[in-house]
């Protein structure tokens, strides 16, 4: 019965929420559905394939609002005018037939229920999350930026020959964007120029930095942001050499596993993981400078020894082959005091 009484309340407290989840459920989840199998199956265009790192923003957007459910229900109910507006045009961009309007919808939609619930509060409590949303949504801006990605070609296109004649092959060509290997033509196109990698680590060190908690530093997250292009301009330019050296050498297999396949996933994951390395190392040195101790973001000791523990490498001492303790030494001290009680009268022995 208890639990019956309990429930009702429950009902009674979370209705509201309880329907606009459901509203956004409806409305949102075959959207979402969409983007998850386009960026997994790239059956999506290629413009929306820009925001694949929304596989890692949405989830942790969410689980962002999880952990701060209970700070939302403790600000007070307001309503700003901006939050009904916001909602409007959300309905509007839903009900059109354009995609990118389509898309687009959800993250206002979100916004407008936060202001429209909790006001200003509400939305400075989930701005993050919100950001993630919005920067992780597909859109046109990849096209339209494609138009001023020509110097990146040519200084991509240029450093990728040099490398090349640098180990060897002379009879490499460079022609603005194009490069001549062994008589193939191989263009570093628009969508080659590293645009959604670029995309993909400034997302990432967003993420980074809320996760940490290091984005109250504006220092660490400038030079982490600078890293993160620098990081992806030059991985970007690795992956155009081996591009251009497979299919100027024949290896269309292998050129066809880093272009469209695995391998590319490969490539773009090591560029993650070196920004992480990259945010360690700005850790380490700021507190080294301020405490003298180097600790950073990653414990390369456990993460070290994680394989032994897992594959049964490393050694734990058993109950059997634990070294037992000597006896502690006597000292003059102590053979005196057993001396005195030896000498002492027992009256039980008379």
């Amino acid at each position: 019965m208890q639990s019956q009484s309990k429930f009702p309340a429950f009902l009674e407290r979370h209705w509201l929420n309880g329907l606009i989840i459901l509203f956004l459920a409806l409305l949102y989840v075959p959207l979402l559905l969409h983007w998850v199998d386009g960026w997994i199956n790239k059956t999506i265009s290629i413009e929306h394939e820009y925001f694949s790192h929304g596989l890692i923003g949405i989830p942790y957007a969410a689980y962002i609002v999880w952990t701060n459910r209970h700070k939302w229900q403790r600000l007070e109910d307001r309503s700003h005018p901006l939050g009904a507006v916001l909602l409007g045009l959300g309905v509007a961009f839903y009900l059109s037939d354009t995609v990118e309007l389509v898309n687009l919808s959800f993250p206002i939609v979100l916004t407008g229920i936060c202001l429209w619930l909790k006001g200003g509060p509400g939305l400075k409590l989930n701005a993050f999350p919100l950001g993630f949303v919005f920067f992780a949504t597909p859109n046109a801006v990849p096209y339209l930026l494609t138009v001023y990605t020509l110097p990146l070609q040519k200084f991509i296109a240029t450093t990728a020959g040099f490398i090349l004649y640098y180990f060897g092959m002379t009879d490499i060509v460079v022609e603005e964007i194009y490069l001549s290997v062994g008589g193939r033509l191989v263009e570093v196109a628009p969508y080659c120029a590293g645009l959604k990698m670029l995309f993909t680590s400034l997302y990432v060190a967003a993420l980074l930095l809320h996760w940490t908690g290091l984005w109250r530093s504006l220092k660490k997250t400038l030079f982490l942001f600078l890293g993160a292009i620098i990081i992806s301009v030059t991985v970007n330019i690795f992956r155009n050499t081996i591009l251009t050296y497979l299919y100027g050498m024949g290896f269309d297999p292998a050129f066809e596993f880093v272009h469209e396949g695995t391998g590319g996933d490969l490539i773009s994951l090591g560029m993650l993981l070196l920004i992480v390395l990259w945010l360690d190392v700005l850790e380490r040195v700021d507190q080294y400078r301020k405490t003298g101790n180097g600790i950073g973001i990653l414990d390369y000791g456990a993460m070290f020894a994680l394989p032994l523990n897992i594959f049964g490498g490393g050694t734990k001492p058993t109950p059997e082959s634990k070294t037992p303790e000597p006896p502690p030494e006597k000292t003059s001290e102590d053979s005196q005091d057993n001396h005195n009680h030896d000498q002492t009268h027992d009256p039980d022995r008379d």
